[in-house]
């Protein structure tokens, strides 16, 4: 019998450039090589204490059965509370539908939302799975380049440039991954003047909040209660294996996601959602904490990235990532970020995983200790002084 073909939309997803990263990673330290990494964007922090002792809990009461397809209602509670206290806005718990990560929920939404050949614009730069589940769902991906001379900033007027008859969202990011740019109220009512004038909705990415270091961010709900958000506790709550997110959606787009839930993945883990709840009741100390931390070492980071004479002209503000350019080192950001890992030992991630617009760019995570990050920074300082001699 011939082999099996994987479906035609399976063949055309990308890789996840920085998970074949780690995956290298994980050989090479198989093999008693020492890894310093930078690459991945996944807290070095333990979960808060509360979080370990809620699940104890949740397995001793053995609440181990399906919930609610939405969630755990308790938890659904406890995140429309954060929001109030947060950003001053009423969320209904029947708006929210919890998900094995914010990952599943972009699938369900845009499973949900697109029919074939309808548009979704995002900014280049952009978080790497982006294009890739639009265009699972049968969407199409719309690159809208930011900038690194304007902040990387998403402009109204560059995404008018990209409206069609076809587009239904405009996705937003921040704090942005891979940039950790955040973007103001102001640019926030400015876009969704601009969608809500073409009848689009917006998409909004929030999974950074809670890691802004100068200012503040901003809800998209802040600005309209007829937008998409994803959320979830991976960063923040430095939850990333426990896989919990969450979606906030308008009345109307509930049932349809309901639905997709209950066939898909019938509800999210139970003692997770339990544990979710007390993070976001009782894990404030140990993740003002984090953040404190998080602090630090960015703006230990960026001091010696650009001692290097990589260029960061606008500095990050948010999330756990410095996006540095190295195109005067090479324009070709796969080969380099291999070749750093081969020959330093350090795993960064390339631009070009972010989208065309972040070619010659080295993204590069401080969601590791101090120690480890002088450690890996010592290293890239001694790989391009020996690249430069050479």
């Amino acid at each position: 019998m011939k082999p099996i073909k994987a479906a035609g939309r399976t063949r055309k997803i990308t890789p996840f450039i920085v998970m074949e990263i780690l995956e290298k990673i994980h050989e090479m330290e198989s093999r008693g090589i020492d890894v310093i990494h930078m690459e991945v964007g996944e807290p070095d922090c333990n979960i808060p204490q509360c979080v370990q002792t809620a699940t104890a809990q949740g397995f001793s009461c053995n609440e181990t059965g399906y919930t609610h397809s939405l969630g755990d209602i308790r938890l659904r509670r406890a995140i429309g509370e954060h929001y109030r206290e947060q950003y001053g806005v009423t969320v209904d718990p029947g708006r929210i539908i919890i998900s094995s990560g914010t990952s599943p929920a972009m699938l369900m939404l845009f499973t949900a939302m697109l029919d074939p050949g309808d548009e979704v614009i995002i900014s280049d730069p952009h978080y790497a799975c982006y294009p890739n589940f639009i265009r699972f769902a049968q969407g199409v991906p719309v690159n809208v380049p930011v900038f690194e001379a304007e902040g990387f900033q998403y402009t109204p007027e560059a995404i008018e440039q990209k409206i069609t008859d076809k587009t239904r969202a405009i996705l937003i990011n921040s704090p942005s991954n891979p940039t950790g740019q955040v973007i103001s109220l102001e640019r926030m009512k400015e876009i969704h003047e601009l969608a809500d004038s073409r009848d689009i909705c917006i998409i909004s990415d929030e999974i950074y909040h809670g890691l802004v270091y100068e200012g503040g961010e901003h809800s998209i709900l802040e600005v309209t209660d007829d937008a998409f958000v994803f959320n979830g506790f991976s960063k923040k709550y430095a939850m990333t294996g426990l896989r919990l997110g969450y979606l906030i959606a308008p009345d109307h787009f509930i049932r349809p996601l309901q639905v997709l839930q209950q066939n898909f993945f019938i509800s999210a883990n139970s003692l997770m959602q339990i544990a979710g709840t007390a993070a976001l009741k009782d894990a404030h100390q140990e993740t003002q904490a984090m953040k404190t931390a998080y602090d630090e070492r960015r703006k230990y980071m960026i001091r010696r990235i650009k001692a290097m004479g990589l260029g960061i002209s606008v500095e990050p503000t948010g999330a756990f990532y410095v996006f540095a350019n190295a195109k005067h080192i090479s324009m070709d950001s796969y080969a380099l970020a291999f070749d750093i890992l081969d020959k330093a030992h350090v795993g960064v991630t390339p631009g070009i995983d972010f989208g065309a617009n972040g070619e010659g760019y080295l993204r590069f995570s401080y969601a590791n200790s101090m120690e480890n990050l002088k450690i890996g920074l010592d290293r890239l300082e001694a790989y391009f002084r020996n690249r430069h001699d050479h």
